[in-house]
């Protein structure tokens, strides 16, 4: 048995936010890879082709989750949601994110249509995100690529970037906790302010400890906190593109946060 071998990725998006795989594309790719389970997480929305918190196609399990930015007063923060039921509450919400991401990203698309003087062709809808903007930016002819596109245009300082709003921390791990059956922090390392985005991370249920950030971090840290606040570790790829399991959890990792799930149901593709 291979005791290194990951077989959850707990961190995935698909179309339906700002990832390129279908839900079914990414259960291929998941299954190809050699995972046992995937977690759907897509941004700000939960995914609508699959019908309970976890769901078994074959002989992979798929769960159900969301990834929700938070406003949490020091920084805007990514918590992860596993295994989530529809309550009217988080619903409601969703919806106003998703009417909010759309308006917003119409105005980066007319802000940086009209500085570049193209036609980028991409319609608002519920969903849409920088990435999606970034993508038709690099398929125009405006003399910018992917990161380009972020670097000059539409990232946090740039001259077409317009701010969303988002969900408060509080009302957000409210709305979670009623709807999930467990929550986490995503991407502690990702943020300006690593140990406030930590001493949230505590009063949860978990916080992201294997994921690919592309450089050293403190690991050690991540597992001292979640020692102290006795926290599971949960990680994943953060896929957007057509590739899983650079980081998860492998069997002895992910018997804890198993325990946490509820049992899947079975579903055909």
């Amino acid at each position: 048995m291979d005791t290194d071998r990951i077989v959850a990725d707990l961190h995935a998006h698909t179309t339906v936010s700002d990832g390129t795989m279908t839900a079914d594309e990414l259960v291929d790719v998941a299954r190809e890879t050699g995972l046992d389970w995937v977690a759907i997480t897509d941004h700000d929305r939960v995914h609508p082709d699959l019908s309970a918190p976890v769901v078994e196609r074959d002989d992979l399990r798929v769960v159900r989750g969301i990834e929700l930015r938070v406003d949490a007063g020091f920084e805007r923060l990514d918590l992860l949601g596993y295994a989530v039921g529809h309550t009217e509450a988080l619903d409601a919400e969703i919806e106003r994110l998703q009417t909010d991401r759309e308006q917003r990203g119409a105005a980066i698309v007319d802000a940086v249509e009209d500085r570049l003087g193209v036609d980028l062709g991409v319609e608002p809808r519920s969903g849409l995100g920088r990435p999606h903007i970034a993508r038709a930016i690099d398929e125009s002819s405006a003399p910018y690529d992917y990161a380009g596109a972020f670097d000059e245009l539409i990232g946090n300082d740039g001259p077409c970037y317009v701010a969303r709003e988002v969900t408060k921390l509080e009302r957000g791990v409210e709305l979670l906790r009623d709807a999930c059956a467990l929550v986490g922090l995503a991407h502690p390392f990702r943020y300006d302010d690593v140990g406030a985005a930590l001493d949230v991370a505590r009063e949860l249920d978990a916080v992201e400890r294997f994921y690919p950030y592309g450089r050293a971090v403190d690991d050690a840290l991540v597992e001292r906190v979640a020692a102290e606040s006795d926290l599971l570790l949960t990680g994943g790829t953060d896929a957007h593109e057509r590739t899983l399991g650079e980081a998860g959890l492998t069997a002895e990792a992910f018997a804890p946060v198993r325990e946490r799930l509820p049992n899947p149901i079975a579903e055909s593709p």
